[in-house]
């Protein structure tokens, strides 16, 4: 019977690796206790923002037993999506706007989710047993679990990182109702590397293996709605989705091979490196069109216009002003006063020339407190 479990197990891999999945490990259904508790610690800090979700399933996300009580062994795969051309190549192009890796292609949740589908449904029709499938949208840990099924470990940056794919992995979970081996957990190879702490643009990390999501580029640009807390804009320079700092500083990357041979992760030319003139004119139908088949549609178009508001007012490009006063009259508030801050940045003379005709017909708050300065 072991010996059957074992050839299972192996056929189910190369299955995987069939699928496209670089990484394979097989982790116990029951965490530590210590993971529910750093869970605990960190949402009572309050460091999840306004990611309410994290909160309200809390209990689900702490223990696989507690999603699915008949879950015995969690199959984690890991993705690659290791980039060909270095994340840091925009950083001194402040016209263009940086999206992160991820999102410079196709959804990654249904990319991932179907080759998820695919491995799982292979499982069911060859052994005996229940499945369900998870990609970040369901309340798992998968980063503890990763770990727990030897892909690697949750670096200082509180990603994965692993010794062969560096810290470019998606990660996905099959629980299953079958009772399998588990893989050796992965162990914890950051050493007194602090490459990743150092070079966080807003100082996110309040300690190594802890984030405060608050102050995080990615959390800003993606999950955050409102206008983005005036002490980190200028760190945002031009990131307009995400942020890969962290994780494109990580010494481990440099085993990581680009996961060209995965077409649907290249990047697509208008996400590799938008100019922020052109995002500044987008409206809805121009952000659906732009961002059709990408992560970023989610996001909505008043959030990335936003964005590269911020981006354009840390530019010094004065041929912007053009384009960011038009948008002192849109129809979102927090597009307008992001606006207002851009133009302030660009063009002082024009935002005094212009402050005292709005300020006589804005009505909106946040906006009114921008073109004061406070």
């Amino acid at each position: 019977m072991a010996d059957d479990k074992l050839r299972l197990i192996k056929s189910l891999e190369n299955r995987a690796r069939e699928e496209g999945f670089a990484a394979f490990g097989i982790a116990p259904a029951a965490l530590a206790p210590v993971t529910a508790r750093r869970l605990q610690d960190w949402l009572a800090g309050g460091q999840h923002g306004d990611m309410i979700w994290m909160e309200s399933r809390a209990d689900e996300r702490a223990s696989p037993q507690t999603l699915w009580p008949d879950v015995r062994s969690v199959i984690m795969l890991g993705m690659s999506y290791a980039p060909a051309r270095d994340p840091f190549a925009l950083e001194k192009v402040p016209d263009h706007g940086r999206i992160s890796v991820y999102a410079q292609g196709r959804d990654y949740h249904d990319l991932v989710k179907g080759a998820l589908k695919r491995t799982a449904r292979w499982l069911v029709e060859n052994a005996d047993c229940e499945v369900k499938v998870f990609v970040d949208t369901a309340p798992v840990m998968e980063k503890p679990l990763a770990q727990a099924a030897g892909l690697g470990w949750q670096g200082k940056h509180t990603n994965l990182v692993s010794r062969d794919h560096g810290s470019w992995l998606f990660l996905g979970a099959i629980y299953t109702t079958l009772d399998l081996e588990p893989s050796s957990s992965g162990q914890d190879r950051c050493g007194n590397c602090q490459a990743c702490q150092d070079i966080c643009p807003t100082s996110a990390f309040t300690e190594p293996y802890r984030l405060d999501a608050k102050a995080c580029i990615s959390y800003l640009t993606i999950e955050s709605k409102g206008s983005i807390p005036r002490k980190y804009r200028k760190a945002m320079g031009n990131h307009i989705y995400g942020c890969d700092d962290c994780l494109a500083v990580c010494p481990w990357n440099k085993f990581a091979q680009a996961a060209a041979t995965n077409k649907a992760f290249l990047p697509r030319a208008e996400l590799a490196a938008p100019a922020l003139r052109d995002l500044l004119a987008m409206d809805d139908a121009g952000f659906r069109k732009i961002f059709s088949g990408s992560p970023i549609k989610r996001s909505g178009r008043n959030r990335m216009v936003r964005n590269s508001l911020i981006a354009a007012g840390n530019s010094g490009d004065a041929s912007l002003v053009p384009a960011v006063a038009a948008l002192l009259d849109d129809e979102d508030a927090v597009v307008r006063g992001s606006a207002v801050w851009a133009l302030a940045q660009l063009d002082p003379v024009r935002f005094e020339q212009e402050k005292a005709q709005y300020l006589l017909t804005e009505t909106d708050d946040e906006v009114r407190s921008e073109w004061q300065g406070s």
